[in-house]
């Protein structure tokens, strides 16, 4: 078993619900990356999304942009990701780390010596936005053979055709982007989800996460109602963007930590 799935399996036996957050690598500055994903566990995260920053992210709305566009800016690419997580790696090697993010700076790098690099890093998981899972089976079994999961994406609007697709070979657990649009959009339909989930249930044997609009303790709680983990991103990047970045640590671990107590009630 992956780390990511001993963590859901583990969830699943205490009958709790996985709190997933977002945050891009970099942002607000590189130096409090480590510390945000360590103030994160602190909080009650129990796997951590570690966004790498990229020049066109078309399928994140502006908040998410903004934050890739300020991690660019000081020159943070994914080498600089891989070390953040080596660096995490020092003192937690328990949660696990799935980095987010596109296609490009994987092809630049190359696949096996992304997957190799990665593996030493002590990543456990990759969610790579613009992979098709028609075109995705060889990346998610080199991926798997190297003790790690391919996370994918499931939207409103996937087909049965894609969703039975995604169930052939997604591992660790998959992220229903609950709302159609772009991070970070929109208004939650708790009872739009809750028709899906058992949808995607027929098709997929792994965890079902879900994210998009989820902006506080009593969503986050709603939806966990009817999935297995959520996953929250814009919400913690308008936390960093409205909060001194001396106090920012601070303020990420004391929303995480509310958000937790709300799914744990």
């Amino acid at each position: 078993m992956s780390k990511i799935q001993k963590t859901m399996a583990a969830l699943a036996a205490s009958q709790k619900k996985g709190l997933i957050p977002f945050i891009t690598a970099g942002d607000p500055a590189p130096e409090l990356t480590v510390p945000l994903m360590h103030a994160l566990v602190e909080g009650g995260a129990d796997i951590i999304e570690l966004g790498v920053p990229f020049s066109d992210p078309m399928a994140d709305g502006p908040v998410i942009q903004r934050a890739s566009e300020r991690a660019l800016q000081f020159g943070v690419g994914l080498h600089d990701v891989l070390q953040f997580v080596r660096e995490f790696r020092q003192t937690n090697q328990n949660t696990p780390v799935v980095l987010m993010g596109y296609a490009n700076p994987i092809e630049r790098m190359g696949q096996d010596a992304f997957i190799a690099q990665a593996s030493d890093a002590g990543v456990d998981g990759v969610l790579v936005v613009d992979y098709p899972p028609e075109e995705c089976e060889e990346f998610a079994k080199n991926m798997q053979q190297n003790g790690m999961d391919t996370i994918f994406l499931l939207a409103p609007t996937s087909t049965d055709e894609r969703i039975e697709q995604v169930g052939k070979i997604a591992s660790g657990y998959v992220y229903y982007v609950s709302l159609k649009g772009v991070t970070g959009s929109g208004n939650l339909d708790l009872n739009a989800v809750a028709e899906m989930i058992p949808r995607i249930k027929k098709h997929v044997n792994v965890p079902v996460g879900v994210g998009f609009g989820i902006r506080d303790g009593a969503t986050a709680r709603a939806i966990a109602s009817v999935s297995d983990a959520v996953v929250i991103g814009s919400r913690i990047i308008q936390e960093l963007e409205n909060t001194p970045r001396e106090n920012a640590v601070a303020a990420v671990r004391d929303f995480i930590s509310g958000v937790r107590q709300a799914l744990d009630e």
